[in-house]
């Protein structure tokens, strides 16, 4: 299959590598007086034309402006980065096979440095998040279909893998040769950890045992077959979330019951794109007040953007403005949520955009930044 043709080559040139867990260093940041926020930049490293670690720059909160400011070398594949709530650790996933997931301690001056890798039990780990608590990392391995944990020592250092478990029923989806678990979040009111699988075309709910580490199901829901569920947004409110529906273009709004985990889908939705183009939705975001929801479009190369109505309840199409570059796979806000900035995969890009709080509109700030297979964007 095609769409995920970007990791293909990069799994069997690992296939017989290990991940490693060594440190490495780094170009400095520069110093908090000049002004620029930090912003890391995710890659394929064994990929032609990637890069060779996680990308290191900073960013200007009010411009946009991004500086580029070197590479952490000696992570592999780092393909999805998250940071911990403390600010004090990066976490990315080595989207290879075996799979890996890295913690990077992170320094005000720049000298930032790798504690270490863990096996996440599976392969292509594509996703990953942190519980609220701050003390698990949560993963998703793609190719095998399979949610990882890992327990968050003081130092910010990962443990050994405390729980796994395998996405073996339903049936995978058309086309789809078995289970690929695509992400993995913690549901707003932190009782729930929802992972969201391609290839069985399923959201599944699961209960975090926050003294064990491990995952027991709850329950799960069967999204229309070949929808492909990528992504997924939750409402501020806790109550909605916003499904990217990768294969067959559509956004599906879900309400969602903290009580029971439950997940319940409404009627698929226009990505905004042109009927009869190959388009796959990848990113959704939805605003802190809740007022607008995006989507990235791969194949269209463009941002939709929708208001949220009926307290979340409701997604309407507003348009679409172009990505400024090729196969927007990211998107993320910058913590004013001033700034919105897509990660362009095949131009090799970052796209930043300004906000307006008002309509939603994006604004293209300036000319991309040039990032090698740049598929994630983390702006802290």
């Amino acid at each position: 299959m095609d769409r995920r043709r970007f990791i293909a080559t990069t799994l069997a040139a690992a296939a017989a590598g290990a991940v490693t867990t060594t440190s490495a260093g780094a170009a400095p940041l520069p110093s908090s007086g000049s002004g620029g926020r930090p912003l890391f930049l995710g890659t394929y490293t064994s990929e032609p034309g990637g890069g060779s670690g996680i990308g290191l720059a900073t960013y200007d909160d009010t411009t946009g402006r991004i500086t580029g400011a070197g590479t952490l070398t000696g992570v592999l594949d780092p393909s999805y980065l998250v940071a911990h709530p403390s600010g004090r650790t990066l976490y990315c996933v080595n989207e290879r096979s075996p799979g890996g997931v890295t913690a990077v301690a992170l320094s005000p001056d720049g000298a930032h440095r790798v504690l270490g890798t863990r096996d996440t039990g599976g392969d292509g780990p594509c996703h990953l998040s942190v519980h609220p608590s701050g003390r698990w990392l949560l993963s998703a391995n793609y190719s095998s279909g399979s949610v990882a944990v890992h327990p968050i020592e003081d130092s910010g250092a990962l443990g050994a893998r405390t729980g796994l478990v395998r996405h073996t029923e339903p049936q995978p989806g058309p086309g789809q040769q078995g289970p690929h678990a695509h992400q993995v979040v913690t549901s707003p009111d932190g009782r729930h950890v929802l992972a969201v699988d391609l290839g069985t075309d399923t959201v599944y709910t699961y209960r975090l045992d926050t003294e064990a580490g491990t995952l027991r199901p709850v329950t799960r829901v069967t999204l229309r077959a070949g929808a492909g569920p990528r992504h997924l947004a939750f409402h501020p409110s806790g109550r909605f979330a916003y499904v990217a529906n990768e294969l067959d273009n559509t956004v599906v709004v879900c309400a969602y019951d903290p009580t029971t985990g439950r997940v319940t889908p409404g009627e698929p939705q226009s990505t905004g794109t042109p009927s009869g183009l190959t388009n796959y939705p990848a990113q959704p975001l939805v605003t802190r007040d809740g007022c607008f929801a995006y989507v990235a479009n791969r194949g269209h190369n463009s941002l939709a953007r929708y208001a949220v109505e009926q307290s979340g309840a409701r997604l309407r199409l507003l348009g679409t403005t172009p990505a400024g570059g090729d196969f927007p796979r990211h998107l993320a806000f910058s913590p004013s949520q001033r700034l919105l900035f897509a990660s362009n995969q095949r131009s090799g890009s970052v796209s930043v955009f300004r906000v307006d709080a008002g309509t939603g509109e994006l604004t293209l700030t300036g000319e991309p930044f040039a990032a090698p297979m740049a598929v994630c964007a983390l702006p802290l």
